[in-house]
């Protein structure tokens, strides 16, 4: 029987404080978590003997979650390395890779709003943990453990450990920081109250990097924003690169693993742009191998690039599991998804958005160009690129019945600001391709989709749209916000 509330969706088990996030919920997600690492003895990769790593962000209660976590997988004869301090989700996955652990548990609940926190689980290989495994771990929710042990005179199962100075290491390495170093750029950064807190800085400072910060205090309320780095919330970071002069801004979410940005004008640069910057320049001048994937969601100026460039575009559903399941089978060059959510195999089978944000720096530095000139030149080679998002806050039942309505369309069918419906996808939610009068005119246009979706980690419907103009995304969400409001 499934759990009635720990339920692991996108990416871990999510729930709102003192609600369904309580102390004896976490207790019975860590006891699953055990169980299942425990079934996994003799394993190569994750044998119990191995340990579990765990860390948390700066959300209300994660230091207190993570070690009651740590004392229900220690009591059952599992060690655990926890960590000393806030610590960035990317850093939590390096530290499992690279101390040959079983696994990992990160508290956070991300982006989420402040009254809510979660539990997420790392593999062995440092990333999401893969459908399999979550599967397996939800079916031991409830159930006893039945490898419970006492520790032995003197033993010390959990050990207090700093997870930061080698996955700084680590992408310090990854970047050319030399190259930061030397082109006179001033960047602001902004690490929303979260796990990123000052490490980006303390990077620029040790390099002699211009640039200033913002919200890098931890603060379980997320004063006045969700921790998610987009419009509005990144509002701030917008309004402070304009007032410090400097040429981008760069923004990571509440556990440090998705990048947001802002160009030298304070707009807004969203995460399939960011993608698509790098992804440009990594062919240009990196030459690594691999192919490139990209959640069902993400923009289509990657299947340009990639088809410029003579590389397989993979498109997988919603979630960064399916990139890593993706990673662990094969050569991937880079994956990544809508929500700014990045990862290079090279360096994890993970989302960093602490080092993306470097390695646009780093294209910044290599091109002498500022991010808004970078994604110009982008929009005039591949045609104009415009996305919009809108969550909406609706009933399950209702949210049901609009993507059951939803998927009843027929093609040619104008219900979406008037333009014809060309074609249905249901990889992940209802997609539609759409026949888009503007696009005809326009000679490298993108193409025209919309997307209805249930979200995995929060109770809303999600409207997705890329179009060739913001005219065209503002329509479009005005037209299906209608459409799901009336069903």
């Amino acid at each position: 029987m499934p759990h009635p509330v720990i339920k692991f969706g996108t990416d871990g088990w999510r729930g709102v404080i003192a609600d369904d996030f309580t102390f004896a919920n976490v207790r019975i997600a860590a006891e699953a978590i055990a169980a299942y690492v425990h079934s996994r003895k003799g394993s190569a990769q994750e044998d119990p003997a191995k340990g579990l790593c765990i860390a948390y962000d700066t959300r209300f209660g994660s230091k207190a979650f993570a070690r009651a976590c740590a004392e229900v997988v220690s009591a059952t004869g599992i060690s655990v390395q926890l960590a000393n301090a806030i610590t960035p989700t990317p850093a939590l996955s390096f530290g499992v890779r690279e101390r040959g652990c079983a696994g990992g548990i990160m508290i956070t609940s991300s982006h989420n709003p402040a009254e809510w926190n979660g539990v997420k689980y790392k593999g062995w290989y440092g990333g999401s943990g893969q459908p399999a495994m979550i599967a397996a771990i939800e079916s031991y929710l409830g159930k006893p453990v039945a490898h419970a042990s006492q520790p032995a005179p003197g033993e010390t199962r959990i050990q207090e450990v700093d997870f930061l100075p080698t996955y700084i290491k680590s992408i310090e390495d990854f970047a050319d920081l030399d190259l930061i170093a030397k082109s006179g750029m001033k960047f602001c950064i902004d690490s929303m109250y979260g796990a990123g807190g000052t490490i980006l800085s303390d990077i620029f400072n040790r390099i002699g990097v211009a640039h200033v910060q913002i919200r890098s205090n931890p603060d379980p309320l997320f004063p006045g924003i969700n921790p998610e780095p987009i419009e509005p919330n990144i509002h701030a970071l917008g309004e402070a690169v304009v007032a410090n002069g400097c040429q981008a801004g760069l923004c990571t979410d509440g556990d440090a693993d998705r990048i947001g940005a802002t160009d030298e004008n304070g707009n807004f640069v969203d995460p399939h742009k960011i993608y698509s910057v790098l992804l440009s320049w990594v062919l240009q001048y990196k030459g690594w191998p691999g192919a490139v994937t990209r959640a069902f969601n993400t923009t289509k100026m990657l299947d340009r690039i990639c088809w410029k460039h003579g590389r397989e575009l993979i498109e997988h559903g919603i979630g960064f599991k399916y990139v890593v399941d993706l990673m662990l089978e094969r050569e991937i060059l880079m994956g990544g998804e809508e929500s700014g959510g990045i990862g290079f195999q090279r360096h994890l089978p993970e989302r960093d958005g602490l080092l993306n944000s470097l390695l646009i720096a780093n294209v910044m530095a290599q091109e002498k160009k500022t991010l808004g000139a970078l994604v110009a030149d982008l929009q005039a080679e591949y045609g104009e690129h415009q996305f919009g998002r809108i969550d909406l806050h609706i009933p399950e039942a209702q949210r049901d019945a609009v993507i059951a309505h939803a998927r009843a369309l027929q093609p040619g069918d104008p219900v979406f600001a008037g333009m014809a419906i060309h074609c249905q996808e249901n990889l992940d939610g209802v997609k539609f391709y759409l026949d888009n009068p503007e696009a005809t005119s326009k000679p490298k246009a993108a193409e025209t989709w919309l997307l209805l979706r249930a979200s995995g980690t929060e109770p809303l419907l999600r409207i997705y749209t890329e179009s060739c103009s913001k005219e065209s995304v503002e329509k479009l969400l005005d037209s299906a916000r209608t459409f799901a409001l009336g069903s």
